[in-house]
């Protein structure tokens, strides 16, 4: 068959390749181990490459040539052979333009740009240096490769590779020319324990496009190496982007007793530009409930940011023609917007809107339980929105804004809606200053005023009435004027006196005329006018103030601790004057006079503008005579903390008393004392109450039977200033772990031992420490730490150790509590002719508590003291399964008693994967 030449020529060549094998391995043999490089090679693994005629008849493995030079470099030896073999131990890097593989054993054929790349065995036993494929952006790590330069074709086995959120491995991985991974027995998880993950979804087979895609063939669940095969689908479709695109939400399913199976939160997600998305996402139940829902984000750095969020919901329960059948039509709008300060320093916008109907936080599921979107407006009876634009003029003292405010109270579904509400305001100025002063300043440059103005359109009613009111009958509209004029001077250097006067005009567009019904035999409104109508008021006051100052020094039976305690006295008096706007000169006051049903001439007064949006001028002469005390007590004591040797405590930081008496009232001239204390326990912790004091005594009518005050004084009656007619007073308190430690000590010294171990460790200990530890602060190019990171090696523990190397005991929990106490005039006492005091409670706590690393409790209550109950409770329940999240939600107590139980994977891009289970608040309702 073959010639003499041929046969020749082949044994040849034959002896020719057995020789080179035969030195390659007694090289291998031979090859001396580097000292510095603490490794044992196994040999076993390196695996010659796969020289056979099929490779030597490849052409363009053997003929193809680079456009690049190939870099290459190990940290513990190099060995090439004379048949162009390359091999590399020790930390082996190849670079050959973006392409990088990084491998603890590497092999390379010079000719044929084929490379084999494995791991090592240190002298434990233990895997290191597992290959690292690098071709621009994408990444893939391994445990052993191939791969050809030219063809940029590879194969690979148990590779790992992160794309999106989660992680790809499998057994067996083709490396396509054009950057695509073909696999076989593939998995894919978010959990970054790739060697044993806790759930994954096992792909028969898949095409990876990195970073774009993975498409796969039929797939299964596998959670805690158990294989759910009933679970499974056909094929399957993750997409990965990095970029801002526009994509489906997929919906959540699930069942609710009174409305049925559903689909609940899909959609669509727009990307409408870089500065705004919108999600719009929808709901329907199976007995004929369905809502939609939209939300967006918008913002601009150093411009503004903001969100939106509306809803429209219908809710239909029972069946129809029954009596439990309802059908309710409810919508929620939420608005929040913030500008930066740095977009304009003369207008400033800001929006914080929260409206919705009454019965939506009812039907809505998300507010049952503390954590939900909803829980906070589940629990408050009145809701708040406004919006507010203020426009300020440079070198002006004007500025002018505007506001809407809306107002809800869920419990008997009222609104009050004011729309718009625009003031304007000058800053005080100095009229007769003069530009150029020359000399001293003169009396008059003294004198300042300023100027306010408000226009409010505004409407109190039902929410079903709202959209059904008339602007000009229903809503009311009106606008008032304030001008202010005071000076200050001061006379003998002690004494400061203020005189003011102050003047206020009001718009309205109408007035309401009342008269007597004699069928009703009540005065009622009788007729409303339309038109501009002028209602004003002016009054003037002079007031004088000083401070004085007492000192004392306390007896020697106290020793020299306390230096001085100093009283700070502030009396002030003023006097003021209006005239009677209640004249018929004003028209500002109206009489009627009628036959009651005794046949007795009655007068009756009243003002048309009584129900005007910023009242009307009183009626009766003022001449009032005001007194008020403010007074503050420190004491001074020896301090070895202080560098001035003292420091200053607060004995009663402010105790204020004040009250006014009218001269030109013809009974009841005192008015209620006015009394507040403030003392300051700590810094953390200041006691405040206030009050007032009623300085009159009362009488009984035995006819009526009802209380009355009669003019005579409580000193005159020998019964003192004043009664306290009410005060209220509040003790939030909050305790936690730290607060033990801060009360008993240990927590500082803790603190110290822990610094001064830091600062007594050498820098060597830190490196060492740095170096050892895969989760700290190792170089980024790092092959160990990349290694550890993606191979799943082991974690070590972070948790806090003491010096014997036992770990602490740190349970974090923290218990708040706000105690209300209300005391108020109640029932009127017959005997006494004094009213009996009520009091009123209230209290509220919650509180935390972490018993391990991955649970966590929180709880929170509110208590009725009429009821004698507690009102509203809710408990929650959370375990980190490190991929995963178990969240338990209950309010055991309440007309909102339920549950839900949900648990799902903890990345956002598989939020799908879950499983929950709920009952809903109506269950628990027997009338239901």
């Amino acid at each position: 068959m073959f010639s003499r030449g041929s046969r020749f020529i082949f044994i040849l060549l034959f002896l020719l390749l057995e020789t080179t094998f035969l030195q390659a391995q007694e090289l291998l043999k031979a090859r001396p181990l580097v000292k510095s490089a603490p490794l044992a090679l196994n040999v076993d693994t390196i695996k010659p490459l796969n020289l056979d005629t099929t490779a030597r008849k490849d052409t363009t493995a053997r003929k193809g040539k680079l456009d690049a030079p190939v870099a290459y470099q190990a940290q513990d030896s190099i060995i090439m052979t004379g048949t162009h073999m390359a091999y590399l131990f020790g930390k082996g890097d190849v670079k050959y333009q973006q392409i990088e593989l990084q491998a603890d054993a590497i092999q390379m054929n010079m000719d044929s740009s084929l490379v084999y790349a494995t791991f090592a065995k240190d002298s434990t036993g233990e895997e290191i240096g597992y290959p690292i494929f690098k071709d621009g952006e994408d990444q893939y790590e391994s445990k052993s490769m191939r791969y050809n330069f030219n063809t940029k074709k590879g194969f690979i086995t148990d590779v790992i590779t992160q794309q999106g959120e989660g992680y790809v491995t499998a057994d067996r991985t083709k490396k396509t020319s054009d950057n695509m991974l073909d696999m076989m027995g593939g998995r894919y998880t978010t959990c970054d324990e790739h060697d044993h993950p806790h759930f994954y979804i096992k792909m028969t087979k898949a095409k990876v496009r990195p970073g774009k895609n993975i498409v796969t063939g039929p797939v299964y669940m596998v959670f805690e190496d158990v294989p759910l095969y009933p679970i499974g689908l056909p094929f399957c479709f993750f997409p990965f982007t990095s970029t801002y695109s526009s994509g489906i939400i997929m919906p959540t399913f699930g069942d609710e007793s009174t409305r049925g199976f559903y689909l609940r939160d899909g959609g669509y997600y727009f990307a409408l530009s870089d500065y705004m998305d919108l999600a719009v996402t929808g709901e329907i139940y199976t007995k004929g409930s369905w809502g939609l829902t939209a939300r967006s984000t918008y913002k601009k750095r150093y411009k503004y940011s903001g969100t939106f969020n509306t809803s429209y919901l219908v809710t239909q329960t029972g069946d129809k023609g029954l009596s439990d059948y309802s059908k309710s039509k409810d919508f929620k709008i939420s608005w929040t917007h913030s500008q930066d300060s740095k977009a304009n320093p003369y207008r400033t916008f800001s929006a914080s809107v929260n409206f919705s109907t009454s019965s939506y936080d009812r039907n809505n599921t998300n507010s049952y339980y503390a954590g939900g979107s909803g829980y906070a407006d589940r629990t408050q009876n009145t809701k708040s929105s406004s919006v507010s634009i203020t426009q300020r003029f440079p070198n002006n003292p004007f500025s002018l804004s505007a506001t809407m405010n809306i107002n809800q109270v869920s419990q008997d579904t009222s609104i009050a809606l004011t729309l718009p509400d625009i003031t304007a305001t000058m800053t005080r100025i100095y009229p007769f200053k003069r530009k150029s002063a020359v000399g001293n300043e003169r009396w008059y440059e003294k004198i300042s005023l300023s100027y306010t103005g408000y226009l409010r359109n505004s409407i109190t009613t039902k929410e079903d009435k709202l959209f059904h009111s008339s602007l000009v009958k229903d809503w009311k509209n009106a606008m008032q004027h304030q001008i202010p004029v005071s000076a200050s001077f001061t006379l003998m250097k002690y004494l400061t006196l203020t005189p003011s006067f102050n003047y206020t005009e009001r718009w309205y567009s109408n007035q309401i005329k009342q008269g007597y019904d004699m069928q009703k035999s009540a005065i009622i409104n009788t007729d409303t006018t339309y038109g501009f109508y002028r209602a004003y008021d002016y009054s003037t006051s002079l007031s004088a103030s000083t401070t004085l100052y007492g000192y004392f020094k306390p007896w020697r039976i106290f020793g020299d601790k306390i230096n001085m305690i100093r009283h700070r006295f502030e009396p002030s008096v003023s006097v003021s004057w209006a005239p009677d706007f209640g004249q018929s000169k004003y028209g500002f006051w109206k009489t009627i006079q009628y036959e009651d049903t005794y046949g007795k001439e009655q007068t009756y007064l009243y003002s048309p503008f009584a129900n005007g949006l910023f009242g009307y001028p009183g009626r009766g002469k003022t001449g009032s005579i005001s007194f008020a005390f403010d007074n503050n007590l420190e004491m001074k004591v020896r301090s070895d903390k202080d560098s001035t040797g003292f420091k200053k405590v607060s004995l009663i930081d402010k105790f204020s008393l004040g009250m006014s008496y009218n001269m030109a009232a013809d009974s009841f001239r005192w008015s209620d004392a006015s009394v507040s204390l403030r003392i300051k326990f700590s810094n953390s912790y200041t006691l405040q109450l206030s009050g007032s004091l009623d300085t009159y005594t009362y009488g009984y009518n035995e006819v009526t039977q009802t209380p009355y005050r009669v003019d005579v004084p409580r000193w005159k009656a020998g019964k003192g200033l004043g009664r306290l007619r009410g005060t209220s007073i509040s003790f939030p308190y909050t305790i936690s772990n730290e607060t033990l430690k801060k009360l008993f000590g240990g927590g500082e010294d803790e603190n110290k031992d822990k610094k001064k171990d830091n600062d007594n460790s050498s820098p060597d200990e830190g490196t060492t420490n740095q170096d050892t530890n895969v989760n700290g602060p190792t170089e980024e190019g790092s092959t160990d730490q990349k290694t550890a990171r993606l191979l799943g090696a082991k974690k070590e523990d972070t948790g806090d150790f003491d010096q014997y190397g036992y770990m602490k005991m740190n349970v974090p929990w923290s218990f708040s509590f706000s105690y209300g106490l209300t005391m108020a005039y109640g029932n009127f006492n017959i005997k006494k002719l004094e009213y009996d005091y009520k009091l009123t409670h209230s209290f509220t706590c919650n509180g935390s508590i972490q018993p391990t690393k991955n649970w966590h409790i929180t709880f929170n209550a509110t208590y009725d003291f009429d009821r004698h109950k507690i009102s509203y409770m809710t408990c929650n329940l959370t375990r980190n399964l490190h991929c995963w999240q178990m969240t338990a939600s209950c309010v055991p107590v309440g007309p909102y008693k339920s549950y839900t139980f949900n648990i799902a994977v903890s990345s956002s891009l598989l939020k799908d994967l879950k499983w929950k289970q709920s009952s809903n608040y109506r269950d628990s309702q027997s009338w239901y």
